[in-house]
């Protein structure tokens, strides 16, 4: 009798000890909630409302200069079956494809080059170390605005120095064959430092056991480079290059102010395409569905290269 006596008292004083435990952590979750509607319902009203709006409206003709065409559902298809059909969206994609090729493989080649270099010990680079990250921090129109100055060839101190050397130079941004690299040199020279930033902080965590490992076993700078730090970075510069392949799609402020999609149609990437679609002549379905496929091709995009190159890690 004394023993079950003694079992009751103790399982109702574990019943007292828990149950404010539990209300404790009820309550913690209730607040957590009340705290996170607020940016949820923001997230959705910012984000997901206006995507829900593209997708809406790429089923429809719309065009401010048609009353009636915003509600037209008629054939929700057809804008989809003229982007199919329509050679400069080809055209475009395939610019789109050049440009984020060459910027995102620069931008992580500098990137990784400079991080490198800044992860050494010395007083000097974690002095000027700040100065890398200038580009990246200025406002994408001045970034632009200064390179416009740099490709005008009457005021270009680069430029000037050819001229005086004796080798004059034509303006990158109206030659066919320059155009579409002036934008490129520009875009590397804005977000390599992003790059950078990320593979420094990566190389600052990197494990020293099996850096140590490779000096015993007897690895020169390079091997230990190839074989040991850069599979360990490979996650990061994963993200790195995920992160720019993305921007990539939204270079439009260079565009906008350095070639405005020419000369010809050399620098007529998609979003401009559509941009010109949407603001100059008014097919603003016809713009809306090009942009539902750049959002969906570069889910699909990221999607593969992850499924790709894969995120884990082995080096032994």
């Amino acid at each position: 009798m004394a023993d079950r006596n003694d079992t009751r008292a103790s399982t109702d004083l574990q019943q007292l000890v828990l149950a404010p435990a539990h209300g404790w952590e009820n309550q913690r979750r209730r607040e957590f909630m009340y705290g996170l509607w607020p940016a949820l319902i923001v997230l959705v009203v910012v984000t997901l409302l206006p995507t829900i709006y593209l997708f809406v409206t790429s089923l429809t003709p719309l065009n401010p200069t048609l009353p009636g065409s915003e509600t037209d559902f008629s054939d929700p298809l057809q804008n989809y079956v003229a982007l199919i059909q329509d050679g400069r969206v080809q055209e475009s994609v395939w610019i789109q494809v050049q440009l984020s090729f060459w910027t995102v493989g620069f931008q992580l080649l500098a990137g990784l080059a400079v991080a490198v270099l800044l992860n050494s010990r010395s007083r000097f680079l974690e002095a000027v170390r700040t100065m890398f990250l200038i580009p990246m921090v200025l406002p994408p129109i001045v970034v632009a605005i200064i390179w416009k100055v740099l490709y005008t060839p009457d005021i270009s101190p680069f430029h000037l120095f050819l001229n005086a050397i004796g080798h004059p130079m034509g303006a990158m941004i109206t030659s066919p064959d320059y155009a579409l690299w002036s934008i490129i040199i520009a875009d590397v020279w804005e977000w390599f430092p992003f790059t950078m930033l990320m593979l420094l902080a990566a190389l600052q965590m990197l494990p020293e056991e099996p850096l140590e490992a490779a000096l015993i076993d007897g690895a020169g700078a390079w091997q230990k480079f190839m074989y040991v730090v850069l599979p360990l970075l490979r996650p990061a510069i994963l993200v790195a290059g995920l992160f720019r392949l993305i921007d990539s799609m939204k270079a439009f402020p260079l565009i906008y102010i350095l070639t405005q999609g020419g000369p010809g149609s050399v620098t007529n990437v998609t979003n401009w395409y559509s941009f010109m679609q949407a603001f100059n002549f008014s097919y603003l379905g016809f713009a809306s569905a090009i942009t539902v496929v750049m959002v969906l091709a570069t889910f699909l995009l990221a999607w593969l290269i992850i499924r790709t190159v894969g995120m884990e890690v082995d080096v032994e």
